[in-house]
């Protein structure tokens, strides 16, 4: 076998293209009149992802589950999406947070004091640390409270203008003129008269949250080029979505390391720590609690809703809001409290859509009390109505003992220049492209390191090679074998021949209204074998110019094989022309960042795989009654599907045969590529896909014998007892389809 190299993206379409011609021998236009057809100008295409796409302005219904084993089991997989889609999953590495904590400032019954903390290679997190001057009850450490602001100017620096607060006075909406005005500085002052330290920290880009600016991380609209290439890129990049590395994700982790320093300060009791913000600040409150066990009780206000999810760039990421959202999060929460606001925006409906259904999965848990919910009628705020109900609530549930009702006092709010945390002594980093490549390399090089620690060795490592990468491509994925009531099937043709029956077949998951084009065939002497042959471009690929199978296919079908050859997802007849997809699709939204389209929905490269696993399950609960399920895909497109697939359908697949053509997802620079997958780069590239294969019989072409790939799945499979399962070969293009056919034949 030949030595070879990754090679980049143009190259491998470049592969794909060759051995789609090397193994059909023909055109791969599936538009040919001599290419059998399943959809027709009788029988159109009915599949529902052919439709709009969903973003943050869709519906959101939850409902709970019927039975706390029921809920337990959808808990794990929905928090396990949230940890990867934060690119949390596993936490990253936790180094020194090098805290700086100095001018302090004396107030009437509290003070303040200023907080540096370093989270990452030149990130930090900012904010103001607000203490009780009284003294705490004998032999008791204080309850804490995270306070996360939303989208207003400057955020801890913010204050209503004069106008502003004229009408917020004659609403009742604020009742003080000072503290209304400076309503976010209210919160941490009352909570510190209350007995809590609280620490007011700043979001990226806001107020002294740098180095990342505010119009990169929350106002992102157009590719930078520049900043795209697999050696220098940047946030909201294809190379950042590949890693699962985004502006919220970096929030959330900023809320993490925020949770580590106060649950070790000395005067704070870590199983009293709470968190409360308003919209954006209510996005970081709810996502901080599904990602962490820790916080004991949460205050999002007006964000928890079935309406809009929340539309900053900050508040959206790949993977994010597939399948779940806003409502569903806030679950998961439970059984630990959570009270939430409602006001005349997304968030009008909560006390009729969300609450009730919150309300329900609480009783089911055994602690109804522990959830609550009200609408007022303000604009989006975090108004005084809405922080009287927060501190009543974290009265409560934090037990502090205070007496209601709790009433705001005004106080004298900080200026600029004393809240800012940057002087001459702490100098603020500079915002550069540079500190942003310098930040987001610390956690790739962070992920290259965990990564290569999980590389199997044993029985053991295997185990967690398999819980930690196999459990996010599971999420990346997003869909496990479909169950044999979940489908039905159209032949739109038969033919019954002498010696084999063929069908063109629409294969249709009813349960998601999906659709796969498929052409089967079923030799008389059936051995009681199916193999489930995916090409690069579409079922036109494998056949001849007279419609007939190629060689390989047909030297399996002589050999009493049936053999499955479908079109996945804008492959084949779902598209015009049968030409490959140029570009994967997008929500109507201007701003070219990924996380609005794939945070709600399914990548392509899923949503093909989706299409395998449809049709494996449809041959393995067939009539028929196959007693073995093998795969074939051969090129840098149909390899990963194939291995994917293979992966998410478990012990239901029996052989797998996939050549990569040397593909590699991190030669991926173009945002809208078709093979984008959020954290395939994180989470292994090819090279994982490959080893999870373990201990399935594999043979692997494309990739070279010293290769990362060849040498994972080695170590996967001598991890596995299973080392004899594994085969390569070198065979050039014009060969492997034969090769393959002998191997599956008498492998």
């Amino acid at each position: 076998m030949t030595d070879r190299l990754p090679i980049s993206r143009r190259t491998a379409l470049q592969v794909a293209a060759a051995t789609i011609a090397a193994s059909s021998l023909s055109s791969p236009r599936s538009s040919r009149a001599d290419v059998p057809k399943v959809f027709t100008a009788e029988r159109k295409i009915g599949d529902k992802r052919l439709g709009d796409l969903k973003d943050y302005n869709g519906y959101f219904p939850w409902e709970p589950s019927a039975t706390v084993a029921e809920w337990e089991r959808r808990a794990e997989y929905v928090r396990r999406q949230m940890l990867v889609a934060n690119g949390l999953w596993p936490m990253p590495s936790k180094q020194p947070l090098n805290a700086v904590v100095h001018g302090k400032i004396e107030k009437d019954d509290y003070t303040i004091e200023k907080v540096i903390l370093q989270t990452g290679d030149g990130l930090y997190c900012t904010g103001s640390l607000y203490r009780p001057k009284a003294p705490a009850p004998a032999n008791q450490k204080r309850a804490a409270v995270m306070c996360a602001h939303g989208h207003w100017t400057n955020a801890r620096f913010y204050g209503h203008t004069d106008a502003q607060m004229k009408i917020e006075l004659e609403t009742k909406g604020e009742v003080h003129p000072v503290g209304g005005q400076y309503f976010l500085q209210s919160i941490p002052v009352t909570l510190a008269r209350m007995g809590c330290v609280a620490f007011f920290y700043d979001m990226l880009g806001y107020a002294d949250g740098g180095p990342l600016t505010m119009q990169l991380i929350h106002g992102f609209a157009k590719q930078r080029p520049e900043m795209s290439s697999p050696d220098r890129w940047g946030l909201f990049s294809a190379q950042s979505e590949l890693r699962c590395l985004s502006g919220m994700g970096l929030q959330t982790w900023n809320s993490v390391r925020v949770l580590d320093w106060l649950s070790g300060l000395d005067d704070v009791d870590p199983k009293r720590i709470a968190i409360t913000g308003a919209s954006g600040g209510g996005t970081q409150t709810f996502m901080l609690g599904c990602v962490d066990p820790r916080p004991a009780a949460f205050f999002p206000a007006v964000m928890v809703s079935t309406a809009m999810q929340g539309g900053c760039t900050c508040e959206n990421t790949s993977l994010l809001r597939v399948n779940t959202g806003n409502i569903e999060m806030t679950a998961l929460l439970a059984p630990r409290p959570v009270g939430m606001t409602g006001a005349d925006d997304w968030t009008k409906e909560i006390e009729t859509k969300g609450l009730p259904q919150l309300k329900k999965h609480y009783a089911m848990l055994g602690v109804p009390d522990n959830v609550e919910g009200k609408y007022f009628p303000y604009p989006h705020n975090y108004n005084h109505p809405s922080r009287a109900m927060m501190y009543s609530f974290f009265n409560k549930h934090l037990k502090l003992g205070i007496a209601e009702p709790i009433v705001e006092r005004d106080f004298v709010p900080l200026t600029i220049p004393e809240a800012t945390v940057w002087d001459d002594t702490h100098p603020a980093p500079k915002y550069s492209e540079e500190a942003e490549l310098k930040i987001v390399r610390g956690f790739a090089n962070d992920q290259a390191q965990q990564f290569a620690a999980l590389a199997p060795k044993d029985t053991a490592s295997l185990t967690e090679f398999r819980r930690v990468i196999g459990g996010a491509w599971d999420v990346m994925i997003g869909r496990t074998l479909p169950g044999k009531d979940d489908f039905t099937y159209d032949h739109t043709f038969k033919s019954n021949g002498e010696d084999l029956l063929k069908f063109r077949t629409v294969v249709k998951l009813t349960k998601e209204g999906e659709e796969v084009p498929t052409l089967f065939y079923l030799p008389k002497n059936w051995n009681k074998q199916v193999a489930i042959w995916i090409a690069n471009a579409g079922k036109a690929s494998l056949l001849k110019d007279d419609g007939s199978p190629i060689d390989a296919v047909q030297k399996l079908i002589d050999a009493g094989v049936s053999v499955a050859l479908p079109d996945l997802l804008y492959q084949g007849e779902f598209t015009a022309d049968g030409q490959p997809l140029t570009e994967a699709r997008k929500v109507p939204n201007p701003r070219e960042f990924v996380g609005y389209t794939a945070g709600f929905n399914h990548s392509l490269f899923a949503q093909r795989v989706h299409d395998i696993l449809t049709l494996i399950a449809f041959s393995k609960h067939s009539k028929y009654e196959p007693e073995g399920i093998h795969l074939v895909g051969l090129g840098p497109v149909a390899g990963p599907l194939v291995a994917a697939a293979a992966i998410q359908a478990g012990p239901a697949v029996n052989k797998v045969a996939i050549s990569t053509g040397g593909f590699r997802f991190s030669a991926i620079t173009a945002a809208r590529d078709p093979m984008l997958v959020p954290g395939a780069v994180k989470y292994g590239d090819v090279p994982g896909l490959v080893a999870l294969l373990a201990p399935r019989p594999l043979l692997l072409a494309g990739e070279a014998t010293t290769s990362d790939a060849t040498k994972l799945a080695q170590a996967a499979y001598t991890a596995a007892n299973a080392s004899g399962k594994v085969t390569l070969t070198d065979a050039p293009a014009t060969k492997l389809p034969s090769v393959v056919a002998d191997w599956l034949l008498n492998g």
